[in-house]
Parts: structure tokens; C-alpha cells; sequence
């Protein structure tokens, strides 16, 4: 006889009373409207002399590269230096100045985006004091590219850069973005004997460029 722990897939078998009881309850707890954002508590919170310059120290703290150029044309210039960005075979890029060959439009399923090896995206801003981008999924057809990307670029503008998370988290608003995220630096863990291993799951590298 099959152990009841040990159900085989699409088995006739019952689930437990219990078990049964708190999947109801938990398809009863359906959230229909959004949520209300908590309260941003005003404060004497920490301001940067130059928050560019923080941001950049920040970035590179946390393992990516930050590099300031003046205009969106340089971008390409820069990574043209790169055999990574030479070598790579797949390129979604949002931002017009820099060159790419894949079209999220004509991609249905984002398992097809597996071999993706670069992303060239435009942050909504930066936050200096921990070197954060927010990104949202805002007129992106597959937001799956931020996490499955090996290589990951960012564009930030030198003025959408705010000192701090209070005043970053001031600035989302909702419903839209319905989804977003703040990024900074590539993927690491160190669950394993604490030692910190860089690009263990989503990108390896991250860069980011502020315009």
C-alpha cells in the first residue's frame, strides 16, 4: 500500500481534512484591491554633499561598477570595450544608443530568454545611500529579463539620484509600477561556509552608467 505522504502526481488519492481546510482558507483570503502604502516618516534623515559621488561608492561596495558619462552615445563606446559585450550573441537593450538584437514583442514564452546575455535597461532612479535602482516592469513585455540576464546594465540619470530610502520610497507610486524592484549589485550568497560566492543566481556582473 502507498504511504499517504508519498502520493504519486494526478493520484485519485484525497488530500487530509486538515490539509484540505487550510487551503480553503487560504483561497478565501484573496486580496482584491492593493494595499495601502505605509507611511513615509518624515525625519532628519542623512543628506550627502555630493550624492553622485555617494552613489558611486556605494554601487561599487556592493560588488557592480559605476561609471559617469555624458551622454546615453557613450554607453556603447564604453562597452565596446568589453570582450564580454564583443562576444555576446543575445542583447535586449531598452535604451535606443545602445545597439540590440532581441525583440521582447515577438518572445511569448520568457523560457526562450535562457541564452540571454546581456540587458541594457534605464532605471527610474538611484539611491545614494546604498547604491540602489528602482526598475519596474513599466512598458516591459517579460520582466523575467532583470533576474535571467547573465550580464546586467543599468542607466541612471545624474539627477534622478536621491540621498536616501526614505525619500526613494516617497517617490513609488502605485498602481503603476505594478511591479518594481530595487536592484543593486550582481546576484551573491554566502550561505555556504560564508563564503561569498558573486553571480551564484541572476546576473554575474552588474554596471551601471550615470548619464
Amino acid at each position: 500500500m502507498q504511504s499517504p505522504d508519498k502520493v504519486a502526481p494526478g493520484s485519485a488519492v484525497d488530500v487530509s481534512p486538515a490539509r484540505s481546510a487550510i487551503l480553503d482558507k487560504l483561497r478565501r483570503q484573496i486580496v482584491v484591491e492593493h494595499p495601502p502604502l505605509p507611511e513615509v516618516i518624515s525625519g532628519e534623515w542623512i543628506r550627502y554633499e555630493d550624492p553622485v559621488m555617494q552613489f558611486t561608492q556605494a554601487v561599487e561596495a556592493v560588488g557592480a561598477s559605476c561609471v559617469s558619462v555624458q551622454h546615453p552615445s557613450e554607453i556603447a563606446k564604453h562597452l565596446e570595450g568589453h570582450e564580454i559585450w564583443r562576444n555576446a550573441t543575445k542583447v535586449f537593450s531598452q535604451v535606443p544608443e545602445v545597439p540590440g538584437n532581441v525583440d521582447l514583442a515577438a518572445i511569448d514564452a520568457p523560457h526562450a530568454l535562457d541564452d540571454l546575455d546581456f540587458v541594457v535597461y534605464r532605471g527610474q532612479f538611484g539611491v545614494a545611500e546604498n547604491g540602489a535602482v528602482w526598475v519596474s516592469d513599466q512598458d516591459l513585455r517579460h520582466r523575467v529579463v532583470f533576474f535571467i540576464t547573465q550580464f546586467l546594465v543599468l542607466v541612471v540619470s545624474r539627477d534622478q539620484i536621491v540621498h536616501h530610502m526614505h525619500e526613494a520610497y516617497a517617490r513609488l507610486q502605485l498602481p503603476r509600477p505594478g511591479f518594481g524592484l530595487f536592484l543593486a549589485g550582481p546576484s551573491k550568497t554566502a550561505d555556504i561556509e560564508q563564503s561569498l560566492v558573486v553571480g551564484a543566481h541572476g546576473c554575474k556582473q552588474l554596471q551601471v552608467f550615470i548619464v
